[in-house]
């Protein structure tokens, strides 16, 4: 088939030093492009700039392995899919609906707590708020609603008192467009799911725990950056039977009530008393070999890189129904 390729390069041309903490680099664009290669396609690469957009009509693309994170706004991570959806071309992953719900932690939060996952608490604010709720607990951890890779988290992202919540949010909301969440910190161990599939053939991969130093005990984007000599991991995670049921069960509950679709990374703090929280659901997991977590997961699980990509196409084919289900399959 004509599989085409959309997806956004880092520039590093901001000021703001992770502004394009979510984009790709050539490597893992054309590690991408191999793999689906070496299995037999055909590629068409389309960087998800506005000069790009109109060549998707006339590209001929039976389906497009969609990893655009989009340039601006709240809805970014939708805007490529919606276009996609609208010219009537399939493509990998969820639904421009879903993606836009995702990439806003508070929709995301409070719909998983209507479906009865606990969740930290917290509280929406913009660079007017001067207070904070009454029931949140110190410490709290402050991140902008809409963004991923640890953008706008910074070490001192982890506040003890109103004062020092207030002093943040006046520093970086100069900084990062939009609004803030803040949420009560859970003091414990931090885990990834990820997850491949789709209805009764949802899999839910070997859970990994991110292990990180004393003094580093969350995902900043300097520790974040420099992840590769920072932190260890532990895949599958040490957890007890009941621990890691309770969060694959969630994880799968989550995936339905986002209407996510193919693939996706889940984020879940474990408290010191063992109840697992969710933090936040990542429905276009970081691709790139030897860094992202998706790709670790899959490694530690006996899955090639090479067959995770194509695992990711064959399932959005076969939703699509443009391949059939006996030709598919992850160990």
């Amino acid at each position: 088939m004509i599989v085409g390729l959309t997806y956004n390069l880092k520039k590093r041309n901001s000021e703001v030093e992770d502004w394009d903490a979510e984009f790709d680099s050539p490597q893992t664009v054309m590690s991408i492009r191999s793999a689906i290669e070496q299995a037999g396609h055909e590629t068409v690469l389309f960087e998800a700039i506005p000069e790009r957009i109109h060549d998707l009509v006339d590209a001929g693309c039976e389906i497009v392995f969609n990893f655009a994170e989009g340039l601006q706004g709240r809805g970014r991570e939708a805007q490529i899919p919606a276009i996609l959806s609208f010219l009537g071309i399939p493509f990998t992953g969820s639904d421009e609906v879903a993606l836009g719900i995702a990439l806003d932690k508070t929709v995301t939060k409070q719909l998983v707590a209507a479906g009865g996952i606990a969740t930290p608490r917290f509280q929406l604010v913009n660079k007017t708020t001067r207070k904070l709720k009454r029931d949140l607990r110190f410490p709290l951890i402050i991140k902008p609603n809409a963004e991923g890779s640890s953008k706008g988290i910074r070490d001192n992202s982890v506040v003890h008192c109103e004062e020092q919540a207030i002093s943040l949010l006046r520093n970086i909301t100069s900084v990062y467009p939009g609004n803030f969440i803040i949420e009560e910190f859970v003091e414990g161990r931090e885990v990834t799911v990820g997850l491949l599939g789709n209805g009764e053939s949802l899999r839910v991969l070997p859970i990994l725990e991110t292990l990180f130093p004393k003094e580093d005990n969350f995902y900043s984007f300097r520790v974040k950056k420099n992840s590769d000599v920072l932190l260890n991991y532990s895949c599958p995670a040490e957890l007890d039977r009941s621990t890691h049921q309770k969060i694959e069960r969630s994880a799968r509950m989550i995936f339905g009530i986002l209407g996510l679709k193919d693939v996706a990374r889940m984020d879940f703090r474990i408290a010191n008393n063992g109840t697992p929280f969710f933090l936040e659901a990542n429905p276009i997991p970081g691709l790139a070999p030897g860094f992202s977590d998706l790709p670790r997961i899959c490694e530690a699980a006996g899955i090639a890189y090479e067959e995770l990509i194509v695992t990711i196409l064959n399932t959005a084919m076969i939703r699509h129904e443009l391949l059939v289900p006996s030709t598919v399959g992850v160990r």
